[in-house]
């Protein structure tokens, strides 16, 4: 409204002033109009009710202010009206729908019209939306309170799950038989997978399949299609005329002459044949997008559909619309987290190496919540060793799945520069803390704050297992003819919290030991049920079963034959330790002199190893890995060779200086060892240990027949 003009004279509020101030027309407005009146604000919270609106729906204005209308509307179809006013607000478009009102607990009071529109300012800025609601009678008569009913289950049954299929089979549910004999549900194309449909008008060619139908007769003898059939629409058929326009379709009265039935005659046959009489399609249509259409059907039921019924058939798909959406998005974001989960599983495969056999399941959760975090990971390491990790990433969905890959990837990083267990779990905890006070990355490493993560190491050498646990449960050993029991491990805190340091505890596992790391689903989420852990305990307690069978013995058994309650994982590791004529090792004096002994010592080892052909090659690694321990080391010194994947050349010192690989250039006198082994082996590096450090080379091995 316009303001007034001063020089117009009159009172406001005076029949002669002509016009009144703005706020004055408000106040008389909200005051005056017999109609219930709310004002809200872009953020959808109510700024301003009437007394008719106070009357009507039971509600105090000075309760109500500043909430969204889900806190004080009394209807249970409030997704619904929320989701209305959100499109409001985003599109202008007017809407005009019914609502049940529930005032007194109980069954719905009333059905009333609710009027939503926008509000903009002069320059067209959006401010808010507005409501005006009426009841439609204060005594519901005997049809309306069946729409009431209608419209209740509804809001109760439409959307009980995320799954597209069954909320379109709900809306079938809800509507047979009270309302039509027979309804169908086509969806367009791709839907039901989760994919997006394009925004704007529809071609009436379009591809559509069947997601649901329901009959009151049995066998359905009314469906032209079956569910899961593809189909399209004649372009002259009303189907295909309510696809384009988005306008909902009822034909109260079913023509037998209608063109459009010649257009299409087996379907014409089909409907005609069943003695249909009158019909009504509704586009399913949710965020301005077009995701369907519902159809509507009366045979038995001798009253023709009227305007009345396509009204509240307008309000069933509506609410059904929206919820299918809903569920098409979590589709397609649960099939991204499976994706992404699966690219992760695949790599855990373990190398074909002799020292170690690995079995596992993965289990996700039977649960709408999104795809679980826990991750596994079975990494080769330097000097043929092993390294085993599980871990929890908090929360759920595809942010979850990410955060495990990307703890995933921190942690193949971390062991591939051969960290012991307790320091890589410290170097990935500094990073979560980092991004947990708000450093760059923050957005997108949140959900890593409070994971949980077990690193293990296994040297099939020694036989020595070390392992650490970031506030992860500890892992089960069971050694032979022994009973399963838990590695008493030193747990530190989740990943992110600080605190206590993380450490290393070390156990020799004999040749045929087995090792299990899980994660807490496996004993039924965070309760850690001690049943279900004596089951587990109880499973791996069989010697001599075939790994695989044994890892999904032990599932079951954990389980009890449940759909786990949380992800669970559980990753298998039997020992095999090398034959002690598959290591060769000599202590080094540190003296010049001895580089040529330990080329001859070498060749001999390598001949009896049937590895002959590659002596000329070991030779001269190995004399340039003594040569810069002897160089640039400390005593004592040692040289070890082991012949398993491939042939592992290891010099170990008492120094803890790193090695730098250069580029010599032609007046050095040296610097060019390590290049010289960095080019002819199969791959190098450099481990610390507590006394010192080892520098190791891979060569690759083909062994002659009289080899072992």
């Amino acid at each position: 409204m316009a303001r007034t003009d001063p020089s117009a004279g009159g009172r406001p509020g005076s029949p002669s002033s002509g016009a009144f101030h703005t706020t004055v027309d408000l106040d008389v407005l909200f005051a005056q109009a017999p109609v219930g009146l709310a004002v809200y604000d872009s953020a959808l919270r109510a700024l301003r009710v009437n007394a008719a609106l106070e009357r009507l729906c039971r509600i105090e204005a000075d309760q109500v202010l500043g909430k969204p209308i889900g806190e004080f509307f009394p209807t249970r179809d409030v997704a619904r009206l929320t989701e209305l006013l959100r499109t409001v607000l985003e599109t202008g478009r007017h809407v005009v729908t019914t609502v049940p009102l529930t005032v007194t607990g109980g069954e719905p009071d009333q059905v009333c019209s609710l009027s939503t529109f926008r509000l903009c300012d002069s320059s067209g800025r959006t401010m808010g939306v507005a409501t005006a609601i009426s009841g439609l009678g204060e005594r519901p008569t005997p049809g309306s309170r069946e729409r009431l009913a209608l419209l209740e289950a509804a809001t109760t049954r439409i959307g009980s799950t995320l799954e597209v299929v069954r909320t379109a089979e709900e809306l079938c549910e809800v509507a047979v038989p009270r309302l039509a004999d027979f309804v169908a549900v086509d969806l367009l194309e791709g839907v039901d997978r989760g994919e997006e449909p394009l925004p704007g008008p529809v071609e009436r060619a379009t591809l559509l399949r069947r997601a649901a139908i329901l009959s009151r007769t049995a066998h359905a003898p009314e469906a032209t299609q079956p569910v899961g059939a593809l189909m399209t629409f004649h372009p002259s058929t009303p189907y295909a005329q309510c696809l384009a326009s988005g306008q909902p379709l009822l034909i109260p009265v079913l023509d037998q002459d209608a063109s459009w039935l010649a257009q299409d005659p087996i379907r014409a046959a089909k409907i005609l044949g069943a003695g249909i009489h009158s019909l009504m399609t509704v586009p399913l249509r949710a965020r301005e997008t077009t995701l369907g259409l519902a159809h509507f059907y009366r045979r038995q039921l001798p009253q023709p559909f009227e305007p009345d019924d396509l009204a509240l058939v307008h309000d069933l798909v509506a609410r059904a619309a929206v919820c299918i959406d809903n569920a098409r998005r979590y589709t397609r974001e649960h099939q991204d987290a499976l994706t992404l989960r699966h690219s992760l599983l695949l790599r855990g495969a373990v190398p074909a190496r002799s020292s170690l056999e690995t079995a596992h399941r993965y289990l996700p959760a039977r649960t709408h919540a999104g795809v679980g975090g826990d991750w596994f990971d079975i990494l080769p390491l330097s000097g043929a060793r092993f390294g085993l990790i599980v871990g929890d990433v908090t929360g759920r969905g595809i942010e979850s799945v990410a955060c495990a890959g990307r703890l995933r990837t921190a942690m193949r990083t971390l062991a591939s520069m051969d960290f012991a267990p307790d320091e890589a779990l410290a170097h990935v905890d500094a990073r979560v803390r980092q991004a947990a006070d708000g450093d760059l990355f923050a957005d997108q490493e949140a959900t890593s704050l409070g994971s949980t993560c077990l690193y293990a190491i296994y040297d099939p050498v020694t036989g020595r297992c070390s392992a650490a646990s970031a506030g992860h449960v500890p892992p089960i050993i069971v050694r032979p003819r022994r009973t399963a029991g838990l590695l008493p491990l030193s747990v530190g805190p989740p990943l992110g919290l600080g605190g206590l340091p993380f450490e290393t505890t070390e156990t020799i596992l004999p040749d045929g030991s087995l090792l299990a790391l899980y994660t807490n689903g496996l004993l039924r989420g965070l309760q850690h049920d001690p049943d279900n852990l004596m089951h587990l305990l109880h499973a791996l307690t069989e010697p001599g079963r075939p790994l695989d069978d044994l890892c999904q013995a032990a599932v079951e058994a954990a389980l009890d034959e449940k759909p786990p309650t949380d992800d669970a994982i559980l990753l298998l590791a039997r020992t095999r330790s090398l034959d002690a004529d598959r290591v060769a090792t000599w202590d080094l004096p540190a003296e010049p002199e001895v580089v040529a002994r330990t080329r001859a010592w070498a060749s001999r080892q390598l001949t009896v190893w049937g590895l002959a052909e590659e002596a000329p090659l070991a030779e001269l690694v190995i004399s340039e890995l003594v040569t810069n321990a002897i160089r640039y080391g400390r005593s004592p010194i040692q040289l070890r060779l082991i012949r398993e994947y491939a042939l592992i050349c290891e010099v170990s010192d008492a120094s803890h200086t790193s090695p730098h690989l250069r580029q010599a250039t032609s007046d050095d006198e040296g610097g060019r060892g390590l290049f010289m082994v960095a080019q002819l082996a199969d791959a190098w590096g450099t481990r610390y240990t507590p006394t010192g450090k080892t520098i190791w080379a891979e060569l690759t091995i083909t062994p002659s027949p009289a080899g072992l």
